[in-house]
């Protein structure tokens, strides 16, 4: 069987996520071609190499100009923080190299633009890692749309809630950080969900927006990295500047005449990773929440009268997208699987020259979005796309 190389640059939270996917990918799905898990590359040597050592990883690059440059590497997995994504992708296309990239896509549409058009340019696949559409449930929502289950849809109501910075001696990580961040959950948690507003509902033509901080200055990380992970290094006693949103409202105007609520904040407590959506359509409703990712609610109103009610569908038989090539039903699975989904349909999409989706030009319209929604805040103003 063919095997395509592939090189990760980063290691960390994500790079673990990816290695799993390539790693398990081919044991449980059939793929034209098989993934190697050529070279991983990072910073730190001995970090790196501890890192290629624990999950497969052939060899190791501290030197990610060099990784890209590798004739012997096909695909070139960017697993970093988004303010990397622009230089390595770039560099990544120009080589040849196909790219599997995480989310949010760039640190502003001016990246994006130019990263799309480098991929295209030099006719490279490009996927970006928007893992939660390939969750099973998210996937047969999606069909059940597409069948009219839902008829037209008025309404699209989406929180993405977490609690990890509530605690005011939270250390300034990296994500507190404009110059690494871009911005707060508007951009780390909403790209999520407006991709998925995108891919269920359609595209957006307005945004209304307001976000605020609820804590303003936080300890300067000591002894480590603003840049690695969530809780790297040691709160120290110099405080620094939260430059960042700590939450961010939105309501939108779909180009189809619904309309959507967004709300992602890290301030909502006993919240790990909720992202849930609700949409209300004219045959009935559908309802997600990624806490309990293996099931979805569906509403029918035409149900008969007196038996109507919310059913909640188990997500878990080979009627779901991708379910059926893992356990028997009701054996559930978890968040690390929507990873290995996405590697087996970039794997079909590169062997078989088909597209895949999300992409770059999915991911510039996610960033636009984005955008206009920090606009509105600053403005107090509706932004039209």
């Amino acid at each position: 069987m063919k095997k395509l190389n592939i090189g990760i640059v980063g290691y960390k939270f994500m790079g673990r996520a990816h290695s799993n996917a390539w790693k398990k990918a081919p044991q449980f799905f059939d793929m034209p071609a098989t993934p190697v898990l050529k070279a991983a590359c990072g910073r730190h040597e001995s970090a790196v190499k501890e890192f290629a050592d624990k999950w497969g990883w052939e060899e190791t690059e501290t030197d990610w100009k060099k990784l890209v440059a590798r004739p012997d590497i096909d695909i070139i997995d960017v697993a970093l923080p988004q303010d990397l994504h622009y230089h390595v992708a770039l560099a990544a296309a120009r080589e040849g190299k196909h790219i599997f990239c995480e989310k949010p896509l760039s640190m502003n549409s001016k990246q994006a633009e130019e990263m799309l058009k480098v991929c295209e340019d030099n006719k490279v696949k490009h996927y970006l890692n928007h893992n939660y559409r390939r969750t099973p449930a998210v996937s047969f929502a999606k069909k059940m749309i597409e069948d009219g289950k839902v008829g037209r849809i008025f309404h699209w109501r989406c929180a993405y809630q977490q609690d990890w910075i509530i605690d005011p001696d939270f250390p300034l990580t990296w994500q507190l950080q404009k110059e690494y961040a871009q911005a707060g959950p508007q951009w780390d948690l909403n790209s999520h969900a407006v991709d998925l507003a995108h891919y269920l509902v359609g595209d957006i033509a307005s945004v209304s927006s307001l976000t605020t901080n609820f804590i303003k200055n936080r300890p300067i990380v000591e002894g480590g990295e603003t840049t690695g992970n969530l809780t790297a290094g040691t709160a120290g006693t110099e405080m620094g500047e939260v430059t960042v949103e700590d939450a961010a409202l939105m309501m939108v105007m779909f180009k189809n005449g619904a309309i959507g609520s967004f709300e992602a904040t890290r301030f909502a407590a006993g919240r790990k990773n909720r992202l849930s959506f609700e949409i209300y359509g004219s045959k009935g409703s559908l309802c997600f929440d990624l806490e309990r990712m293996n099931e979805l609610q569906y509403f029918s109103r035409e149900d008969e009268s007196g038996q109507q009610g919310f059913r909640t569908i188990l997500a878990t038989e080979a009627a779901h997208p991708y379910a059926g090539n893992w356990w028997p039903a009701g054996h559930i699975i978890g968040y690390e699987h929507s990873f290995v989904h996405a590697v087996v349909d970039f794997v079909n999409a590169i062997e078989n020259n088909t597209d895949i989706k999300p992409d770059f030009s999915d991911g510039l319209k996610i960033i636009q979005v984005l955008e206009a929604g920090l606009e509105s805040a600053e403005s107090k103003r509706q932004v039209d796309l």
